[in-house]
C-alpha cells in the first residue's frame, strides 16, 4: 500500500491521516506525524482504535456504555503510575473541557493508588499542575482552566451502594497479617476501605462500583487476573459495564 492508496472510501494520503486524527483528538503529538508519513495506515488504524476506546469525535458507536469521562478517569491514574507526563496532562484538559473537577480526578486516582501505591496521586496532581501551566504545550484548556462545577456523567449515579461489607480486614490474607502486626493491617485496610467506600457512598462523588471498575483495570495492568476475579462486591447495575468494558 502507497502512502497516498485509499482503504474503502477514505483518503489514506499522509496529510489526510493525520487531518482525520486531528479532527478527532483535537490535537495530536508531533511524533505520531513521523508515523503518520512513513506508514499512514498504521496511523489511522491507532487512531481509530484508540479512538474507540477513549471516545474520540466521531468514533464512537452506541454498543458502548462506558461513558467518556469514566474511560477517562479510568486512563489516566493508568498514565500517571507510568509516570508518563507527557500524555497525561492532555487527559487532563480533555477531563476539564468534559466538565470534570480536579475532586473527581483525584478520587479516581486514589481508587488506583490501591493497587499502584499512592504516589499515582501525586502523580496525578503533578500532571494537573503541567496541564494548568502556560508552559505544556500539548491540547487546550477550557476557559477558566479546572471547571468549578462537576458535569454530570452516568457513572455517578451508579453503584453507590454495597453488598454487606467489603473491608479488606475481611480477607484471608490481611486476617493472617493481622496477627503478626495489628496495627499494620488496621491502617492498611483503613486506607484501602477508604478509598474504595468500604461502607457505600456518602457524599463522594464516584460510588464503590466506579471505583471497583478502576481497581479492576489497575490490576489487569498488572496481570492479576485472580484478584480480578474476586472483585465481585460491586451492584448489578455495574456488571455489565465490567463485561463489555474495553
Amino acid at each position: 500500500m502507497t502512502p497516498h492508496s485509499t482503504t474503502g472510501d477514505r483518503d489514506m494520503s499522509p496529510e489526510a491521516v493525520i487531518a482525520r486524527a486531528t479532527t478527532a483528538r483535537g490535537d495530536i503529538f508531533p511524533e505520531w506525524k513521523i508515523l503518520a508519513h512513513a506508514a499512514p495506515q498504521t496511523y489511522d488504524l491507532v487512531t481509530r482504535t484508540g479512538g474507540y476506546f477513549h471516545q474520540y469525535h466521531g468514533e464512537t458507536t452506541t454498543e458502548q456504555q462506558l461513558s467518556g469521562p469514566m474511560r477517562e478517569l479510568i486512563a489516566t491514574p493508568a498514565l500517571c503510575a507510568k509516570g508518563d507526563f507527557r500524555h497525561a496532562p492532555n487527559h487532563i484538559r480533555r477531563m476539564y473541557r468534559m466538565g470534570l473537577t480536579n475532586r473527581v480526578i483525584m478520587e479516581a486516582a486514589a481508587a488506583f493508588s490501591t493497587v499502584s501505591g499512592w504516589s499515582t496521586i501525586a502523580n496525578v496532581g503533578f500532571a494537573i499542575m503541567e496541564a494548568t501551566s502556560a508552559d505544556y504545550p500539548f491540547g487546550t484548556l477550557p476557559a477558566g482552566g479546572e471547571p468549578q462545577e462537576l458535569m454530570a456523567f452516568p457513572e455517578l449515579a451508579m453503584g453507590r451502594s454495597r453488598r454487606g461489607t467489603a473491608s479488606l480486614l475481611d480477607t484471608d490474607e490481611w486476617r493472617y497479617a493481622a496477627g503478626i502486626d495489628p496495627e499494620l493491617a488496621r491502617r492498611a485496610a483503613g486506607w484501602v476501605d477508604h478509598c474504595l467506600l468500604a461502607q457505600g457512598a456518602t457524599d463522594e462523588l464516584l460510588g464503590p462500583g466506579p471505583r471497583e471498575l478502576i481497581v479492576i483495570a489497575a490490576l489487569c495492568t498488572r496481570g492479576e487476573i485472580d484478584l480480578v476475579a474476586g472483585t465481585s462486591l460491586m451492584p448489578d447495575s455495574l456488571r455489565t459495564h465490567v463485561r463489555t468494558w474495553p
